[in-house]
């Protein structure tokens, strides 16, 4: 047997290989290969936005803290105003009820002090009858009694 028959049958038996390979094999291979470099990239891909979106919703918890933060000293800056604003109310309600209550006591004082003046006037007018009746040594009827008190009244 001659080396290059041998040689050339295997040439052609790896050439029909080759052809085989490629025809049948290598192409199911490629489409795997690269359904797996897909995956891979989609796989990489989808990695980095899950890193973009952990980021960005820890910039938003971030800012939701800040908003809560803010709003919460508002909220004690509007119930410390509210306080103070109620205590103000108080203060002038407390004030008016005083003034009320001095008001009331002042009428009250000059009602007693009338009162008092016209007991004394009453009483001012009966010692003077009963003076003057002494000094008349007789006694006045009690209707002219009565009118000479009230005269006394009238003049005082």
């Amino acid at each position: 047997m001659n080396i290059n028959i041998t040689l050339l049958g295997q040439m052609i038996t790896f050439g029909l290989l080759i052809w085989f390979t490629m025809k049948f094999v290598w192409p199911p291979l490629m489409r795997a290969m690269e359904a797996r470099q897909k995956q891979i990239a989609d796989g990489l891909a989808a990695g980095e936005r899950g890193k973009l979106e952990l980021e960005l919703a820890q910039k938003r918890s971030t800012e939701a803290l800040r908003e809560a933060r803010e709003h919460s000293v508002e909220v004690l800056k509007m119930a410390s105003k509210s306080a103070a604003q109620m205590l103000e109310e108080s203060k002038d309600q407390a004030r008016d009820e005083g003034a009320r209550l001095i008001a009331t006591a002042r009428a009250e004082i000059a009602l007693e002090a009338n009162r008092a003046k016209e007991q004394l006037r009453g009483a001012v007018a009966e010692l003077a009858v009963a003076g003057a009746a002494r000094i008349l040594q007789k006694e006045i009827d009690a209707k002219a009694h009565d009118k000479l008190l009230d005269d006394l009244l009238k003049q005082l």
